[in-house]
């Protein structure tokens, strides 16, 4: 090609791309004007047509050869594409391609991206297209949605007909069901997650489409209008899927509008701007944002129930059973097919009292799998019977706190009320609480949603398949009587959220007056209702303070009181913290709350604290018996044990005391520091063990260092010996997660020890980003000094948002002010802290030193404060 004939096409290329991408940049532009606020499904529609005219021009402008026909496939085959959405496309071929018909798509496929559309393209014949798709669900979907654009209209024909007959409706069905439980999974079976994908969690657009999917596959239809007419849907049923749709389309194409990208995600960054931009406005009690989130998880809550109810009745026609006669159960339900059948469309508005005896019968007949679809949709409409008389009936209220008493399906049955509106409709209280989102930075799931996550918890502990869970959960409800009132008391624990005020003390209120209105004994009530008012104060006592200090024991077991409550509070305290989210629970609170328990039972069982010499003498009698089997020389232990109080001995138990004597026995006036350090015997962790002559800001220099490397630390007791040494224990977590802890050991070891003998000043945390949590949903640090009962500590209680370097600065401003740490508790919850440190020293004694720190560690950790110094 000569340079002039090359500057002439290269010019004429450059024309066309000007040509089409000005079209496409005018047209977007008029199509999004209306946007945000006329935001509407139909842009969805108009963007398709504007990429189907600009496809059809190219198509022809590159003289594509007539015999190959150009198809749209998945979401832009039906017509629906999104702002920025993959364009996918079909091109169909009668055969495989020659050289020059493969130049001549690669040009068109260049072209398009060049253009700056985002194509995803297959390249099939219509052979390649069925063998293709009966080995891939994926492309069988894609291409149940081919619709035609230009070219071969014949040849396209063809492939619909091969196609369409080679669909095989059964196995289409059965294949986007498990696709769906896969599905369900990967999202924790909730639509309630605080951060939902508005496409594919429960309850997302993919609940619908996967019912249309369906539906076009057995030839009922592909649009909401159609499963109408084939009596799949009732008009009010099509008109509140619509409403539903529509709402989660409104979301979507904000979503990609807002972060100019394919973002399908409900992220907290988006949340509130979306909200103003669907027209919701902030309350005096609630945020635009929280409002909005309402809406969408009644939104998803309506389209699972209609999910359900449609793959039922599209199962039913797909699989035609043979006639079979249905059993009678009662004067109301019949057994239809395994499922409970009601006996005609009326039976609730004839009998209300039915609604709680469909649950009953659930719960009583373990032939039965499930409901029938009218009963589900007869269930769905009747929670609008459900009225102060139907709450008063004695019928009702039996029936309802049987569903706690029986053995079987407890949870599926509250769960099915609460999906069907019957729970929040029989408790007003609950009902207030179903969508509300929780903002503490530890909760995944909204207030109802945890509620089920705790119930499950509770379940699964009294089941033997899952006792490989959590064994000394399965073993405590097995040693129990009265499990039922314990899942009572887990329904009301946090029914109080949102109404300000104390939520215990207020649920308590609530459980109280459930319990008596439901005739359960005296005895009964204050046990639900003392389960509700104390049911965070387990995991305080264990995770804040000093569980190996008898006194708290005494403490704590005198709230307690008796074994029944003590091992009904652990158990619902296990499965609240379970239930809060996947990042809360670890080994190491699973290990506090343990000992907490067996250190309580066995206080209850003596019925007296035992005197601080007599558990000096047992522990270190333990400790003694360790050493023997170390073959530690007799006695060895003495000279370190004589440098150290009756506290040491308090606060570690046998096995560290051990391990701290073998690793100091011979180094007791060591001049160069110690440090050993070695996985937990216990669960997540490593366990170090630093032993020096004492400084003033030590603890402050090991934070730093423990902060460099990578880890948290979550437990610290610092001892100092007569003659001057500190002895100072920790249990440090890795904060990424890393299963090489084993491998850290040597390093720990040899680096710590090289800094405390070079006395190297401290280094700043490295610097990484604050959470999208807590920059979104910011709370305010809270700081409390109390003197504690003896007057000789004080405790600093801090609570606060997490963030790179805070104990760091904490530990620096403690250091600064003159405060000496003896122990330290380190609770992370999701994105809060809440640490907890025993001090003395410092001016601490009077108020005024008290106020001073209070406003430093305010000052530290105030949004504001200033980046990482080295301290002095």
């Amino acid at each position: 090609m000569s340079d002039r004939s090359f500057e002439a096409t290269s010019a004429t290329r450059n024309e066309t791309l000007a040509r089409y991408k000005s079209r496409l940049t005018v047209k977007s532009e008029a199509i999004y004007r209306a946007c945000p606020a006329e935001v509407s499904s139909h842009l969805l529609f108009e963007r398709s047509a504007l990429i189907d005219g600009v496809l059809r021009d190219v198509w022809a402008e590159m003289e594509i050869p007539d015999t190959l026909a150009l198809a749209a496939v998945g979401g832009y085959g039906r017509g629906e594409l999104w702002p920025h959405s993959d364009i996918d496309i079909l091109l169909l071929l009668p055969e495989a391609p020659d050289g020059a018909t493969a130049e001549k798509l690669e040009g068109f496929i260049r072209l398009l991206w060049d253009i700056g559309l985002k194509v995803g393209q297959s390249v099939r014949t219509v052979e390649d297209c069925l063998s293709e798709a009966a080995g891939d669900l994926t492309i069988r979907t894609s291409l149940v949605e081919a619709r035609f654009l230009v070219g071969n209209r014949a040849l396209f024909g063809d492939f619909e007909s091969k196609f369409s007959a080679r669909v095989d409706p059964q196995g289409f069905y059965t294949d986007k069901k498990l696709e769906q439980y896969e599905r369900y999974l990967r999202y924790q079976e909730s639509p309630y997650s605080l951060e939902p994908n508005c496409k594919e969690s429960p309850g997302g657009l993919r609940d619908l489409q996967m019912i249309l999917w369906i539906a076009k596959a057995a030839g009922f239809g592909h649009s909401w209008e159609e499963m109408l007419r084939h009596g799949f849907i009732t008009p009010s049923e099509k008109e509140s899927i619509e409403q539903g749709e529509n709402f989660l389309r409104r979301v979507r194409i904000l979503l990609h509008l807002h972060t100019k990208r394919n973002e399908d995600r409900l992220l907290f960054d988006y949340q509130e701007a979306l909200a103003h931009e669907l027209g919701f406005e902030a309350t005096e009690v609630k945020r635009a944002s929280e409002l909005m989130m309402r809406e969408y998880y009644l939104t998803a809550k309506r389209v699972v129930q209609f999910n359900t109810i449609l793959l039922q009745n599209l199962g039913t026609a797909i699989f035609p059973a043979r006639e079979c006669e249905p059993v009678p159960i009662d004067e109301n339900f019949q057994n239809t097919y395994q499922l409970l059948d009601i006996v005609h469309e009326n039976v609730f508005n004839a009998n209300p009292n039915a609604i709680f005896r469909t649950f009953e019968l659930m719960q009583e007949h373990s032939e039965l799998k499930g409901l029938t679809s009218r009963t589900i949709r007869a269930l769905w409409r009747a929670h609008t019977l459900i009225d102060d008389a139907f709450r008063a009936d004695p019928e009702n209220k039996a029936r309802f706190i049987g569903i706690f008493k029986r053995d079987r399906c407890v949870l599926i049955e509250l769960r099915r009320m609460n999906e069907l509106d019957i729970l929040g409709a029989y408790l007003p209280k609950f009902g207030a609480i179903v969508g509300q989102m929780q903002h503490d930075l530890f909760h995944a799931y909204t207030v109802d949603q945890h509620t089920m996550q705790v119930l499950r918890g509770l379940r699964r502990f009294s089941l033997p398949e899952f006792a490989h869970e959590y064994p000394f959960c399965s073993r405590l409800i097995s040693e129990i009587d009265a499990v039922w009132l314990i899942t009572v008391a887990a329904l009301f624990h946090d029914i109080a959220k949102g109404r300000g005020g104390g939520h215990p003390e207020l649920g308590a209120v609530d459980a109280r007056e459930f319990c008596e209105s439901h005739g359960l004994s005296e005895e009964e009530t204050e046990r639900v209702a003392w389960l509700v008012r104390n049911h965070i104060v387990m995991s305080g006592v264990a995770q804040k303070r000093d569980i190996t200090d008898p006194d708290v024991i005494s403490d704590f077991a005198s709230v307690v009181g008796d074994a029944w409550r003590l091992t009904a509070l652990c158990l619902l305290t296990i499965a609240d913290i379970r239930g809060t989210g996947p990042k809360v629970w670890n080994g190491w609170k699973g290990r506090l709350l343990e000992d907490l328990f067996s250190e309580t039972s066995r206080f209850l069982l003596l019925d007296h604290k035992p005197a601080p010499q007599g558990i000096l003498r047992e522990r270190q009698q333990e400790a003694r018996t360790i050493l023997r089997y170390f073959a530690v020389e007799e006695n060895a232990q003495d000279a370190l044990w004589d440098e150290l109080g009756t506290t040491y001995f308090l606060r570690h138990p046998p096995d560290e005391i051990a391990w701290h004597a073998r690793a100091l026995h011979d180094r007791v006036d060591s001049d160069a520091p110690v440090v050993k350090a070695r996985t937990r015997l216990h669960g997540e962790g490593i366990r170090v063990l630093v032993y020096t002559k004492d400084i003033s800001d030590l603890f402050f220099r090991l934070a730093s260092f423990f902060s460099r490397a990578g880890y948290d630390i979550v437990d610290a007791k610092i001892e100092t010996t007569r003659h001057g040494y500190a002895l100072d224990s920790f249990l440090i977590f890795d904060v990424g997660g890393r299963d090489g802890d084993r491998n850290m050991i040597s390093y720990i070891e040899h680096e710590l020890s090289d800094r405390l003998l070079r006395q190297a000043p401290p280094d700043a945390p490295a610097q990484s980003r604050v959470s999208r949590q807590v920059k979104y949903f910011p709370i305010q640090p809270h700081v409390s000094i109390q003197p504690d009962e003896k007057g000789i500590y004080c405790i600093v209680s801090i609570s606060a948002a997490d963030r790179p370097g805070l104990l760091y600065a904490i530990s620096r401003a403690l250091a600064e002010h003159g405060a000496n740490i003896h122990t330290a508790k380190i609770v992370t919850l999701g994105e809060r802290v809440e640490d907890n440190f025993l001090v003395s020293g410092g001016g601490l004694e009077d108020s005024a030193g008290r106020i001073q720190l209070e406003t430093e560690l305010l000052a530290e950790l105030s949004e504001n404060a200033a980046a990482p110094r080295i301290g002095a």
